[in-house]
């Protein structure tokens, strides 16, 4: 249980973060659509980091 209430704490601590970053960055007229463009290029990071790395050339000369 104790496991399952860091979690939550963990959770809420990155969404509330998440939120004050979108609210400094667009301020309050535009935080809808700015949630949404941050939410878009998290996504896109973490899609980008499930991709294996590709290998480096080592015969390249």
């Amino acid at each position: 249980m104790s496991l399952l209430r860091g979690l939550f704490w963990l959770v809420l601590f990155v969404f509330f973060t998440f939120c004050f970053i979108v609210l400094f960055e667009y301020g309050t007229h535009d935080f809808t659509s700015g949630f949404k463009t941050e939410l878009d290029k998290v996504v896109k990071y973490v899609k980008e980091m499930e991709k294996p790395a590709k290998p480096a050339d080592k015969a390249k000369k």
